[in-house]
């Protein structure tokens, strides 16, 4: 089966006073109908700017997309015109935003929204349109549709904002779902339901799902494979069973030593004095990468080729590679 999405050699880049900001370096993946690939990673490793890449909502200048390609149905968008970019972006690709108030226009309805997108990318009347938004705020859960369809974004409480956009993304059945931490913001029990939707979502529709993520929590219940990001680059990629069970970089390896974890009287495996491992060290400033494996300087294992030589990504084991001298 061809993969819905396919990413290849993919970079960005920041123009900044600063210099040259490397933000995403030479990263390639793809995704298959009905499947979720998680990007995982520490805040700046490039997660989010992967994620506005895939929709060119880079902004420019100073953000710059200077190689790659970005095919969906095996149309690359990153040779597109702006006008067939929006045609596609919404219909064929779309995305849920982390922050739903930011992404929501205040000014309008929430149902005119979804109105909107469907009349722009289906071509339905205004009245098949509006009766589409309603039945898409039903999709999503959320009580009382028609009425919710006539309020604002400040109206609502979170939880619903982001099923909003998440009815607003899927109006149109897009083929692939870009979900930036589309749970961050929200409490626990709410991020279980929006995460429960996505799933049941995709399986009605066959969406492919890029879910970016810091929480490999969320990746556990809901991915099939992830990629895990450091310092704008691609270290790992596996099936999550696979790196859950066996990590083979380092950076993977730490944060999964860092989790808590349950079975001891006191509900964690710690003792009372016991620090949770954590991972020393900071993520390096991309207008000032260090030479060779940018996570070198943290890494415990990293020897003098680890700091000369960008190490590749190649094949370690079956579906399982990394970029790391002593995988």
């Amino acid at each position: 089966m061809a993969p819905v999405l396919e990413v290849s050699g993919l970079s960005t880049v920041f123009h900044t006073r600063r210099g040259l900001v490397r933000a995403v370096q030479d990263v390639s993946f793809s995704v298959n109908a009905g499947e979720t690939l998680a990007i995982v990673g520490e805040s700046g490793c490039g997660k989010t700017i992967t994620a506005l890449s895939l929709m060119r909502l880079i902004p420019q200048p100073p953000g710059e997309i200077t190689a790659g390609s970005v095919k969906v149905d095996g149309v690359d968008l990153l040779q597109l015109d702006e006008a067939s970019m929006r045609k596609m972006r919404g219909g064929k690709i779309a995305m849920i935003f982390q922050e739903p108030m930011t992404a929501l226009n205040p000014l309008m309805t929430v149902g005119k929204q979804i109105a909107e997108m469907v009349m722009l990318h289906d071509g339905a009347s205004k009245t098949v349109a509006r009766a589409r938004a309603v039945d898409m705020l039903h999709h999503v859960r959320i009580p009382e549709p028609a009425r919710r369809a006539r309020e604002y974004p400040h109206q609502m409480s979170g939880g619903m904002r982001q099923r909003a956009m998440i009815a607003m993304a899927l109006a149109c059945k897009p083929k692939v779902l870009v979900a930036d931490e589309p749970t961050t913001a929200l409490d626990v029990t709410i991020q279980a339901q929006i995460l429960d939707l996505i799933g049941d979502l995709q399986r009605e529709f066959g969406t492919a799902v890029v879910l970016i993520t810091h929480d490999l929590g969320v990746v556990a219940e809901t991915a099939q494979r992830v990629v895990v990001m450091y310092a704008g680059r691609k270290v790992e990629e596996a099936p999550v069973e696979a790196l859950f069970a066996n990590p083979l970089h380092p950076y993977p390896r730490g944060l999964l030593a860092s989790i808590p974890r349950v079975g001891s009287a006191r509900g964690l495996d710690v003792s009372p004095d016991e620090r949770l491992l954590e991972i020393s060290g900071m993520v390096p400033a991309l207008n000032n990468l260090p030479p060779g494996c940018a996570f070198a300087p943290r890494c415990s294992q990293a020897d003098a080729k680890c700091h000369a030589l960008v190490p590749p990504f190649e094949q370690k084991q079956h579906d399982h590679f990394a970029a790391c001298w002593q995988a």
